[in-house]
């Protein structure tokens, strides 16, 4: 039988996909492989990353719970998430089949992506984020290997380890310190007068210490509050709920959930600062801004509180927390218009109070003075208040609200926003605001657009004020709210080099808002030459940092404002403008992002190669106008912003002013004879110029923005350096501009007076019945003074009429016509029209 031989079979080799497979389940078995003791040790200083990056994460978006509350969520979380992270990290590099401790490295990269996620949320853009990670991944396994070295037993390298990791934040301090010199020179290391010539000190008490008057503190509220005590069972008063559905739309369910409230409940809550006595008392309501709704604001304004009561003032702290922001339920939408009714509502309630026999604030109110004091957000609101007719002309609550006249409203770094396409505007409100430097968050003066937007009539008591701090910054006007002028994350990467402390911040706010109101609420006149020139305040404040104030009341009378057009060569009332040796143009002034402030002004910029002088000259115009600005006149006014290098190593512009008569006589001043200009502060918020454009978007924009100060030039120093000069009949105003690279910018140019402004019409009757009556007891007519006026070019009767004695000695009484120039004046006057056209 035959056989066939063959081959055995080969065995079936194992497919491509089961020998992967068979790989890859080899590969992650050995995951942990060369993870020894030293590197398990070492998986804690990722792990301090991610709990620190979790723990600032969670200071910016409290949870209500509390504090350590929030810091047990940021080490689960942190740990939940990096346990994951760095366990997925471990098996992909394991697949790698790279020789390294799998899971320490995993971890490290778990940690730097929990930091880069969690800055990319906090307004950091990519790279900062990723740059920042992977710099605290390095420091994390720094501090990891020196853990795990002190854990196997090796001390000495451990302790040197974490000694460099320890010294680490001082030596990189140093670092920017030394990289900031130069702009922590520009700022206002020269002091707050730089050598100038003080106005002198006010002979008047500090205002930012207590008054005479004891006084009380106690709260009113729903009674029903779940978080504070002070507003739920412990409020002494009960006040009503309100229903603010027609004025808000989104308002989630979990703001309810925290609250117990909605929308058409909203509380009426107040901390209350009560003088004893029998009153009444003018009111003050204080009103917090935009912080995080968790974190409650509303008693960061005791420190004012307790002062402004104790200077006879009933002050209310207002709790408007529910319109805050919250990370967890964000923010009610127009709550700009709600902060302002949420005041007017108060306003309703607490006249309601005042007419209760068994209320503490049964006749004790002052309804006739009544200021509203507002911080950030709250400072634009109380202007909104104030100006309530531009929103809320239609709201029921105005009629109440409207027993209380709002003569005063105060504003620390406040917001500018538009709110249904308006802006407040007052009239004949007192107005002060505040603003820092340094002001991480309202880094714009918008303070300076609503004092812009503030007008005085010629016959109020009514006058505004600014004043711009060098080191201030925004938080630290209200005591609870820390150094950080953003939320954490974002907020720890603002350089706290050079800001005051707080409690200087404070005082300063003390002293400005405590004079202002006993200005305009007790009508004391004490105070007013620290708003028209800090220095007369200075030994009341800080000295360390840099002041600019700007001033301005029902006396004083426009020249060149700027804003009536566009045509740079002509001034109100009639003036015409000349320039020469310098470029000058009108333009908007702008903040730190190139944004308007709300007003032009002429920028000067001296050409350094001009041989003759470079001035900016104003003729003023002619007629009873131009006559009315000048009656009773007290000096020059104008406000300038010096655009020049910051650095105080560049020398101060060289301003002269020069003013003429109508008889051409001149005498001139350097402004450094008031005032020496200070250079304006140049402020980088961030740690380091490369993350100063990336954070928030790089919205800090330029190190600084036109900033005015208020220059008064009284006649009296005119007239003393030249005694010929007459100032009842300035027709001139000339700038000069010494110094090559001078640039400067020039707005609200005119004259101050510590009284009243008349009108064009009285001036006109107060000139003519003036004239008439040294007629008159010459024994001339009234009509031989229109006669002298109307043919000027017959210098009969005038040169007969002026020889007398009798009308010598009455015209010079007058003050209308400098002694021996009588006819020449005469005529150039009549010449003029000034006269005529009485």
């Amino acid at each position: 039988m035959d056989l066939e031989l063959g081959q055995p079979p080969a065995p079936e080799r194992p497919g491509r996909h089961r020998r992967i497979a068979e790989i890859l389940v080899n590969r992650i078995s050995e995951t942990y492989r060369y993870d020894t003791r030293i590197w398990r040790c070492g998986i804690a200083g990722p792990w301090l990353i991610s709990f620190a990056a979790c723990s600032a994460l969670m200071l910016g978006i409290p949870t209500g719970l509390g504090r350590p509350a929030d810091l047990m969520l940021a080490a689960g979380f942190g740990t939940a998430m990096l346990a994951a992270a760095g366990h997925l990290a471990a098996v992909l590099l394991a697949l790698t089949s790279l020789r390294l401790p799998r899971l320490f490295t995993g971890c490290l990269l778990g940690s730097a992506g929990i930091v880069m996620a969690i800055l990319s949320s906090a307004d950091l853009t990519a790279d900062a984020s990723a740059a920042v990670a992977a710099a605290a991944a390095a420091l994390g396994g720094l501090a990891g290997i020196a853990i795990g070295l002190l854990r196997i037993g090796k001390i000495l390298p451990g302790l040197l380890l974490m000694a460099a990791l320890l010294s680490l934040p001082l030596f990189l301090a140093g670092g920017l310190q030394l990289e900031y010199g130069a702009a922590r020179d520009r700022t206002a290391d020269s002091g707050p007068v730089s050598g100038t010539a003080a106005s002198g000190s006010l002979d008047a008490a500090n205002p930012g210490t207590p008054g005479g008057y004891a006084y009380r503190s106690f709260t009113y509220g729903s009674g029903s509050d779940r978080h504070r005590a002070e507003y739920g069972s412990g409020a002494a008063v009960r006040s009503s709920s309100v229903n603010a559905s027609s004025y808000m739309k989104k308002w989630s369910a979990l703001r309810t959930l925290f609250w117990g409230f909605d929308p058409e409940s909203l509380p009426l809550n107040g901390r209350v600062w009560m003088p004893e006595g029998d009153g009444p008392f003018p009111l003050v309501l204080i009103v917090h801004g935009n912080h995080m709704m968790e974190d409650f604001s509303d008693k960061g304004y005791a420190y004012l509180g307790e002062l402004l009561a104790s200077r006879g003032f009933i002050t209310i702290s207002l709790d408007e927390n529910f319109l805050n922001y919250s990370a967890w339920s964000g923010i009610p939408d127009d709550d700009y218009k709600l902060r302002a009714w949420i005041i007017l509502r108060h306003l309703e309630q607490l006249a309601s109070f005042s007419d209760a026999p068994d209320n503490p604030f049964y006749g004790k109110i002052d309804f006739a003075k009544t200021a509203l004091v507002g911080h950030s957000r709250g400072g634009q609101a109380v202007a909104m208040a104030a100006d309530a007719q531009r929103w809320f002309k239609d709201d029921p609550v105005l009629k109440p609200a409207g027993r209380f006249h709002i003569s005063a409203v105060a504003a620390m770094a406040p917001t500018d926003q538009t709110v249904d396409g308006r802006l407040a505007q007052l009239h004949d409100v007192s107005y002060i605001a505040l603003q820092g430097a340094r002001d991480g968050d309202v880094h714009d003066f918008y303070g300076d657009r609503q004092y812009i937007r503030s007008f005085y009539s010629a016959y109020t008591d009514a006058f505004k004020t600014s004043l711009y701090i060098g080191d201030a910054n925004h938080s630290q006007f209200n005591s609870d709210w820390g150094l950080l002028d953003l939320a954490p994350p974002a907020g720890l990467f603002l350089s706290r080099s050079g800001i005051m402390k707080d409690k200087e911040q404070r005082q300063i706010a003390k002293v400005y808002i405590s004079a202002f109101l006993e200005q305009a609420l007790h009508g004391s006149r004490e105070y007013t030459g620290l708003f028209r020139d800090y220095r007369s305040g200075l030994q009341w404040l800080p000295a360390s940092t840099a002041y600019f104030n700007r001033y301005q009341d029902g006396g004083f009378r426009i020249i060149a404002g700027y804003d009536e057009d566009r045509n740079r060569a002509t001034s109100a009332p009639g003036g015409v403008i000349t320039a020469s040796g310098l470029s000058w143009t009108e333009e908007m002034a702008k903040d730190r992002e190139g944004g308007s402030k709300g007003t032009y002004g002429a920028l000067l910029e001296r050409r350094a190669d001009e041989a003759g002088e470079a001035f900016y000259r104003i003729a003023l115009g002619a007629g009873p106008a131009a006559d009315a600005t000048l009656y009773g006149a007290d000096g020059l006014s104008f406000s300038m912003a010096n655009l020049g290098a910051g650095s105080v190593s560049v020398p101060p512009p060289q301003i002269e002013v020069e003013l003429a008569d109508l008889l051409g006589v001149k005498a001139r001043l350097p402004l450094s004879a008031v005032m020496t200009p200070l250079p304006l502060p140049q402020t980088r918020f961030a740690r380091t110029p490369w993350l100063e454009k990336r954070i928030s978007g790089g919205k800090y924009g330029d190190l600084t923005e036109a900033v005015f100060q208020t220059y008064e030039l009284s006649f009296d120093l005119f007239h003393k350096q030249n005694p010929s000069f007459d100032p009842a009949h300035v027709t001139q105003i000339t700038f000069y501009l010494l110094g090559d690279g001078d640039a400067v910018m020039l707005d609200d140019i005119g004259f101050y007076s510590g009284g009243t402004h008349p009108s064009p019409i009285q001036t006109a009757l107060i000139r003519m019945g003036r004239i008439k009556a040294v007629f008159a007891s010459s024994g001339y007519s009234a009509a031989a003074a229109l006669t002298v006026s109307q043919a000027p070019s017959s210098p009969a009767l005038p040169t007969r009429f002026l020889s007398s004695n009798a009308a010598s000695s009455a015209l010079r009484s007058t003050s209308l016509i400098p002694a021996n120039s009588y006819w020449p004046f005469f005529k150039r006057w009549a010449a003029a029209g000034s006269f005529i056209k009485l």
